[in-house]
């Protein structure tokens, strides 16, 4: 009885029900029951009466013009599918299928979208293209007729979109590409198929399971858009979610209902393309290939005429990409005055935009100076900045972390209970829940749930009051990247050897002991790749941060929102210098990531230890010869 005992309380158990317990309570309290709120607040609205009618918010729907928010999303999503996979599949061709000049300087031009996104890629393009942009400012000046307010609603988010969804064909596809067997393609040659008729008959065939992946991505991105049609001025779900969760009925008939309406509908749309998709993964598809399979060749394009074409087109669509990105840079260095012109001073060039404060002067209507202390403040000088960017720090690091802990120890039950298939199964699925939603959704529920004292799983403390809401926003942030860490750390399990498992069971080791010694160890530069891919996207994240939107819980990417309206109040006087100077902070950030992920983590044993190999040799060349000279002349 006592060896039983002794069995039921040893860490590894005690760790074990810990875990189930803590992941029961995870996914009841902040899964599962705040979104089953907010389906069932939308058949708890009251009328005018103050009696309960469930069908009030759905009758407003139909008859009213809340209709327009759900066309006009599923508008944009729709023409995004084509804009984004014609530019995407076009980018992917030009630098990984046609021999192009310059390809290699294209594709870091096209990837550019990798390092910057979301609030940050919307304010580079307002910058050329909004009413007082820079190229619209020259527009303005060549032709006094044109439309100043040209760059917004839905042409400017389409456009905007357009060429920031393309970062995931850059990644996926091209991937796809360098995978096709090259004895294919030349097989198809020898035949005396034309070039465009292998692309068309042999290749793009071949890219289709990817490129259904990659249109149903693309299309929930459009459904569920925000910062742009935020910024740009688009009547879309998400920003009217956002707006109806910060109103009251004081103002407009049950704003919260509505909102919760809206929500459980960009959820339909997203659960029903997500079982499309899973349906269409399901089927398989294989592409036969030979035995030895073959590089992929670079494919001239004979015709001169198509060659200047498409050399033309790459070209155009490098500029686009690099164009915002160049004059960030560029501005992030100049001035105010420079700024606010939005012209080049070659004698404007500062570092004020980043570090430092300048007082003001200016001369008022009066024709009296007048000097405002502090006016000017860079980056890491402004308290509110800076405060933005601890914040989203902390939050970012705490979040991705936290996801990471979580899938790595369910993956690791998963992995364990390969024979009880059921509980590996539902722990699995409960992971991939927040996927069936749109992340507006459970932010919102997350809002309306928590603001409450009468929440008995959460100490009846009000989560949204105050401090709280950074909690708040932790979670929201830890449960939306689940599904996304779950995918890609469970991959790295499967590189773990069973037999070592069974070596170190041999050796006396106990469950606990194998994971950290054995597993850990082996799947850690997997899981330091999801933890810095997490903290990327969060660090600038503006959805999630927006809906919550409370005086305590503002983060980096709110700030740089609202730098435009503190220019306009006069609040920071180079507050547009200062944005400018954010995304190039953000730009070095995600490089930074990126490199760490994509290059450095990328490498395998061979690859290291031949740049380890280059390094000595490099050394040895530099400072060999002088070490032997010393000695010669110590002799």
């Amino acid at each position: 009885m006592s060896q039983g005992l002794d069995r039921k309380l040893r860490p590894e158990t005690l760790l074990r029900v810990f875990g189930i317990a803590f992941f029961a309570y995870l996914f009841f309290g902040f899964m599962l029951l705040p979104c089953l709120n907010t389906l069932t607040s939308i058949f708890r609205t009251k009328n005018a009466a103050g009696e309960t009618d469930p069908f009030a918010v759905i009758r407003f729907f139909l008859a009213g013009k809340m209709k327009r928010y759900v066309w006009n999303s599923l508008k944009l999503a729709i023409y995004l599918v084509v804009t984004v996979n014609v530019v995407g599949i076009s980018l992917v061709l030009l630098t990984e299928y046609f021999d192009i000049k310059g390809a290699r300087i294209l594709r870091m031009g096209y990837m550019t979208t990798m390092i910057y996104s979301g609030v940050a890629l919307v304010t580079g393009y307002m910058f050329l293209y909004a009413s007082d942009g820079m190229l619209t400012s020259l527009m303005k000046n060549a032709f006094p007729d044109f439309n100043p307010n040209w760059f917004s609603g839905f042409n400017a988010v389409l456009f905007t979109m357009t060429f920031a969804c393309t970062s995931n064909h850059m990644l996926f596809l091209r991937n796809a590409i360098r995978g096709i067997d090259y004895n294919t393609v030349e097989a198809a040659r020898n035949m005396g198929a034309r070039p465009f008729k292998v692309l068309l008959k042999v290749v793009l065939p071949s890219l289709l399971p990817t490129l259904f992946s990659l249109t149903v991505m693309t299309f929930i991105t459009g459904l569920c858009a925000m910062s742009a049609p935020t910024l740009l001025g688009y009547d879309s779900i998400n920003p009217e979610i956002v707006r109806l969760a910060g109103s009251s009925t004081a103002d407009e008939a049950f704003p919260q209902a509505r909102a919760a309406l809206l929500s459980i509908i960009l959820a339909m749309f997203t659960i029903v393309l997500l079982t499309v998709l899973s349906a269409y993964e399901r089927k398989g598809h294989y592409l036969s290939v030979s035995k030895t399979k073959a590089k992929l060749q670079k494919q001239k394009i004979t015709n001169p005429v198509w060659n200047v074409i498409a050399h033309i087109y790459a070209y155009i669509l490098f500029i686009i990409y690099m164009t915002p990105v160049v004059m960030i840079i560029v501005f992030s260095f100049q001035n105010y005055s420079a700024i606010k012109g939005k012209r080049l001073d070659l004698n404007g060039w500062t570092l004020i935009n980043f570090i430092g404060k300048q007082d003001y002067t200016y001369t008022n209507d009066r024709g009296r100076e007048k000097t405002v202390v502090g006016a000017i403040s860079g980056v890491f000088s402004n308290e509110k900045t800076l405060g933005g960017i601890k914040l989203s720090f902390l939050m970012s690091a705490i979040a991705a972390a936290l996801a990471c802990v979580i899938v790595v120890v369910a993956c690791n039950y998963i992995f364990n209970k390969k024979k009880s298939k059921l509980s590996g199964i539902v722990l699995e699925y409960s992971l991939l829940f927040p996927w069936l939603l749109p992340t507006i959704l459970i932010c919102y529920s997350y809002r309306t749930y928590f603001n409450s004292n009468d929440v008995w799983y959460v100490g009846n403390t009000n989560l949204y009051s105050k401090e709280n809401v950074r909690f708040l926003i932790i979670m929201a942030y830890t449960v939306t990247k689940l599904p996304f860490s779950l995918r890609m750390i469970k991959a790295s399990f499967y590189a773990i050897d069973d037999e070592l498992q069974d070596a170190a069971r041999n050796l006396g080791s106990s469950g606990l002991s194998t994971f950290l010694k054995v597993k850990l160890p082996i799947i850690l530069p997997s899981v330091l790749a999801v933890f810095a891919l997490n903290f990327n996207a969060l660090f600038t994240e503006y959805d999630m941060s927006a809906t919550f939107q409370s005086p305590q819980g503002i983060t980096y990417a709110m700030v740089i929102q609202g730098m435009l309206a503190d220019a306009t109040r006069g609040a920071n006087m180079n507050a547009l210098g200062r944005r400018c100077a954010s995304t190039v902070f953000i730009m070095i950030v995600s490089g930074i990531v990126l490199y760490l992920v994509y290059g450095v983590g990328s490498r395998d044993l061979g690859e290291r230890l031949e740049i380890r190999k280059r390094r000595r040799e490099r050394w040895e060349k530099l400072f060999g010869k002088t070490e032997k000279k010393e000695v010669n002349k110590t002799l």
